[in-house]
């Protein structure tokens, strides 16, 4: 009988480890340019992230072009390139399967952005001074 796994359980430990190590694999296969793609080949690309799925057959790495610069092109050139992708990985992790990889755009930097804007907002700036503040320095003057 198949195992059944909790969706909303988190990752466990050996998917954590396997997939930060897979994630160093695919930072060094990239930063060395061991893959011959004219569009990887003139960008630098940051990846923040990479989820195993619990069979560690899927890794699923979360990159970003550095400036955020043609997204687009670079996960196609990613999805294009990802056989060759595969047997680098394959290469420098020692596991009995080789991992499929998918590439999707990072959104934690949107959503950092995001935050960051609503901390500026004059409602929380309000809400967070400290009080009695803004009385003090009228009753001073």
């Amino acid at each position: 009988m198949a195992k059944r796994f909790d969706q909303n359980a988190g990752p466990t430990q050996r998917q954590q480890r396997v997939a930060e190590i897979v994630r160093h694999a695919l930072a060094e296969v990239l930063s060395r340019g061991d893959v011959q793609d004219p569009v990887l080949g003139k960008h630098v690309i940051t990846i923040p992230e990479v989820r195993m799925s619990p069979d560690l057959k899927l890794a699923t790495a979360y990159v970003m072009p550095l400036g955020g610069r043609d997204e687009d092109a670079v996960i196609k050139a990613l999805e294009k390139n990802k056989v060759v992708l595969r047997k680098e990985v394959a290469r420098r992790v020692n596991l009995k399967f080789a991992p499929d990889l998918r590439f999707h755009r990072d959104e934690t930097f949107d959503e950092a952005d995001r935050i960051t804007k609503l901390l500026r907002t004059e409602k929380v700036a309000r809400d967070t001074a400290k009080p009695g503040s803004d009385d003090e320095s009228d009753a001073d003057e």
